[in-house]
């Protein structure tokens, strides 16, 4: 409760007018006594996630009491005093209470709102929070950094793909959050469309695309910020002829400002990610090999913060070919770059010395030890002979591989080895196998048996279990084959924001 001494007396007659024209504080300071002031115990309103405390009058409001027109004969001064302050006290508890209602619940959604991980989902989170605010049902953001660097994106809350299709005929400069994006007079600030069929100046294709999708109002938001800069505009749409109150549009603002600069990160989050697989897409083959007598495919997919999983296929003199997949360890530019020399390395020593699998590992180890000793790698050479379906390989510290055809699927029996750069001198024994017409060899990093979030017995369970059950008509396709395994281990896909891992398989069929 609030402590309001009680010789602080407020007059009736002003009392309408605190209530309306107003607030309460003003009410006091214009009857109170000149003097030193009492204190007041007013809670004192904390700053919730950045979000600027000041929020206007709320909407509440206390009913008026009717002025006394006489004096009552069982009333004394007193009460007739403490009746007098009951009612600015009674409002400014509500204006307060109105306050505390609207910061807890900016709280709330801006906690919804930045634990997201992802642009996508910050995006779908900023049109459901806004719809909310601003009592609109419907919505889309588009969002195009003014930098032109992207990610540029489109999406919609309530409306389908084919709706904002249509949406994108309009003309840009008649749409509202295409002003706010071109920088076009008025975009600076909130745009409000009331009555969009009322407008006379409204596009005929606006006014046509609305009547179609059902909307007849909307408000604009730019999204933007002092540091950020532009990054797009929200706009929210109406069913029928509708503006948010002024009080709608504070809080709203207020939270697209929070919001603002959480899409701020994610936007440069999105593009580290997306120059990591640029790079790393750049330091892979770009193509795999036509050799006669087998048939490669290979799929790859990078961890958010970019990785070090790599794979190979080189033809080798004498119509020979070299397979290999490694895994460097650590994450982000470094390990990108570290798996950008490995590979390079390898290729080299696979051509000088590539049907000595063990040699071609030695080779690399030492080079590693030597120019990188922080640094630990796994790797898994194979040297193939595609007329007779001989494959000899070695491994370092990697999975075995896994074969697959009508008869068996099995994994290779490989002899256990540390990763390179782990002894101060590696070597280990290489192992020789010969595929049947028709079996497809699977080679594989450890990224694709820790994004089932298994154990690794489990996971090697589950890989034998997917190669076991490619279809008869599939086999006939490592590409299909491929797709089939890792539509089967990865339920959720490759690209799943869950996996943290880079994942790397290359097959390898022979005729």
């Amino acid at each position: 409760m609030l402590d309001i001494p009680s010789r602080v007396r407020v007059h009736v007659e002003t009392l309408p007018a605190t209530q309306n024209d107003m607030g309460v504080c003003d009410a006091f300071v214009q009857n109170a006594p000149v003097g030193k002031p009492d204190a007041m115990t007013v809670p004192h309103l904390p700053k919730v996630a950045g979000i600027d405390s000041t929020v206007p009058a709320p909407a509440h409001t206390v009913a008026s009491a009717a002025p006394p027109t006489g004096p009552s004969p069982n009333t004394t001064g007193t009460s007739s005093a403490t009746s007098h302050t009951t009612g600015p006290g009674a409002l400014l508890q509500d204006r307060l209470a109105g306050w505390v209602s609207d910061l807890t619940t900016l709280h709330e959604l801006t906690e919804r709102l930045i634990r997201t991980d992802s642009l996508a989902g910050a995006l779908e989170e900023l049109l459901r929070a806004g719809s909310a605010l601003v009592g609109a049902r419907r919505g889309l953001v588009v969002l195009e950094p003014r930098d032109g660097l992207g990610p540029d994106t489109t999406l919609g809350l309530g409306l389908g793909r084919a709706d904002l299709g249509h949406i994108e005929t309009v003309p840009r400069g008649s749409t509202a959050y295409g002003r706010i994006l071109d920088g076009l007079p008025g975009g600076e600030g909130e745009i409000a469309q009331p009555d969009l069929f009322a407008e006379d100046g409204l596009d005929p294709r606006h006014r046509e695309v609305a009547a179609r999708l059902g909307y007849a109002a909307s408000y604009a938001l730019p999204l933007a910020g002092e540091a950020a800069g532009r990054l797009g505009a929200a706009v929210w749409l109406y069913d029928e002829p509708a503006e948010p109150t002024a009080r709608m549009r504070h809080l709203a603002g207020l939270y697209v400002r929070c919001a603002t600069e959480h899409l701020a990160r994610l936007v440069e989050t999105e593009r580290t990610r997306g120059r990591m697989a640029t790079l790393s897409e750049e330091l892979l083959p770009s193509r795999l090999p036509r050799i006669p007598g087998v048939q490669l495919a290979a799929r790859r997919r990078s961890g958010p913060r970019g990785g070090g999983d790599w794979f190979d296929a080189l033809p080798l003199p004498d119509a020979a070919l070299g397979l290999a997949v490694g895994s460097v360890t650590g994450s982000g530019p470094c390990a990108v770059a570290a798996m950008g020399r490995l590979r390079a390395s390898m290729r080299a020593y696979a051509v000088m010395e590539g049907e000595d699998p063990v040699a071609v590992l030695s080779d690399l180890e030492l080079l590693l030890r030597l120019t990188e000793p922080a640094r630990s790698a796994t790797a898994l050479f194979a040297y193939c002979e595609p007329a007779l379906r001989r494959i000899t390989l070695a491994g370092a510290g990697h999975s075995p591989p896994l074969v697959l055809g009508e008869r068996r699927t099995e994994y290779v029996e490989t002899s256990l080895s540390a990763p390179l750069g782990m002894l101060s001198c590696w070597e280990a024994p290489s192992v020789e196998l010969t595929a049947e017409p028709g079996e497809t060899v699977l080679l594989y990093t450890d990224g694709l048996l820790q994004r089932t979030g298994d154990p690794m017995d489990r996971a090697f369970s589950r890989l034998h279990a997917a190669a076991a059950s490619v279809p008869r008509a599939m086999r006939a396709d490592a590409a299909a084959v491929a797709d089939h395994v890792l539509r089967t281990v990865l339920p959720d896909g490759l690209d799943a924001t869950g996996g943290a891992e880079d994942v790397v398989l290359l097959a390898a069929r022979f005729e």
